[in-house]
């Protein structure tokens, strides 16, 4: 079992004050694992077993628990009045109501609350403002390529570093399939595909067609990292045989953000500072589902790295948009409290290496990066750095 360090010490900083804290994140990120972990820091730190209240709703044996009485029920057969404890729910979101039977044991007990979810729509509602602005929201993804590495007990300064990446690219970082042996990657990604579609989206949204989904998933996932608009997908999908219009199409595209599963980016210009309201850009979670969406493409490696560029920036706690200067384009804009970090990605760097050209013409003083999968034989560029990615990922520059 890898430790997840980063969302651990999270979860420990926030242990002794009385806020919620959600675990939220795509389906087999790893977010049961980093409960059980916190639940073994409590029993070293101290805690007394009998005072941890762990519970998974997905457990055959609480299959029955699925309303707002239930959960009530269950709850005040376990929790004990003036005496602390803890309590830990997993996959939350398969309770309707829970929010206000949790805000009620916050009320009411000495009771440190950890809950996990699959979906945002947990965090959203009528019923979430019972806890809007009593909790603490920790975003769990798959193993970022350090993890994967100390998954696989690679030195980060080995040679095997650079075919660890090429698996990396082409199989993601999933805790299951970065420990399966190489014939089982696909069936195991194939799983987690099917289950998030299935579990996490068509059943959430009550969506009888899913053959319309899967061909949506398919189009983002093959043009991840492209300039998109609803109509353009609705377009594309009638051509393909699929009878559909913007309206269903939006709403599906909302169900695939709360399940984690894509994530988009609006552009923001520059020059205005302001956002536009045109196409965004839609990235996946993982590029292993990427790779089960659509198959291992080596004419689109440009995109796979901007999509796993994008991924980490969210993962190390950016807000990332896409640039517009005029009529060019900057890759990210990566905010983080008051840091501003814009970001060109490219595979290889041509030999005049304009790459850096749009960078040159942004007009303040904020740091430029350009990140690119082969090495380049200059550190920088017009004093922009050029970092090979194995690099960033591993914080090396």
């Amino acid at each position: 079992m890898i430790e997840r360090t980063k969302y651990l010490n999270q979860l420990i900083q926030f242990q002794d004050n009385d806020l919620i804290k959600v675990i939220t994140g795509v389906r087999r990120s790893g977010k049961s694992v980093l409960l059980e972990q916190y639940r073994d820091h409590l029993l070293t730190s101290g805690v007394n077993q009998t005072d941890i209240i762990h519970l998974n709703f997905e457990d055959f044996d609480l299959q029955t628990i699925r309303t707002e009485d239930q959960l009530h029920t269950l709850l005040a057969s376990k929790l004990v009045h003036n005496r602390q404890q803890y309590l830990l729910l997993d996959e939350i979101q398969q309770i309707n109501g829970w929010q206000r039977v949790i805000n009620g044991v916050r009320v009411s007990f000495n009771c440190n609350i950890v809950v996990t979810g699959s979906n945002a729509s947990l965090l959203s509602g009528e019923l979430a403002t019972l806890i809007s602005g009593r909790y603490v929201r920790i975003n769990v993804f798959p193993f970022s390529f350090a993890e994967f590495l100390a998954a696989k007990n690679i030195d980060p300064n080995s040679r095997a570093v650079d075919q660890a990446f090429i698996e990396y690219e082409k199989f993601g970082g999933f805790p299951a399939v970065t420990m399966a042996q190489s014939p089982l990657k696909e069936s195991i990604i194939s799983g987690i595909y099917d289950s998030i579609i299935l579990k996490d989206v068509a059943q959430r949204g009550s969506i009888r067609d899913v053959g319309i989904l899967r061909a949506l998933i398919s189009y983002l996932a093959d043009n991840v990292g492209q300039l998109v608009n609803t109509n353009k997908i609705v377009g594309t999908l009638n051509s393909a045989g699929f009878s559909t219009n913007a309206h269903t199409l939006d709403r599906y595209l909302i169900l695939l953000q709360n399940a984690f599963l894509f994530y988009r980016a609006q552009q923001y210009d520059i020059r205005g500072r302001n956002y536009l309201r045109t196409a965004g850009k839609y990235f996946i979670v993982d590029n292993g589902l990427r790779y089960n969406a659509v198959g291992y493409r080596a004419g689109n490696m440009g995109k796979q790295l901007e999509n796993i560029v994008y991924i980490e920036l969210l993962r190390r706690g950016y807000s990332v948009d896409i640039g517009k200067l005029d009529s060019t384009e900057i890759d990210f804009i990566a905010k983080r409290h008051d840091e501003y970090l814009y970001i060109q990605v490219t595979y290889t760097v041509p030999e005049n290496g304009h790459e850096t050209d749009n960078l040159l013409h942004i007009p303040d003083n904020y740091k430029k990066v350009l990140i690119t999968q082969h090495p380049y034989e200059l550190n920088e560029i017009d004093g922009i750095p050029v970092i090979p990615v194995v690099d960033w990922l591993l914080n090396k520059n």
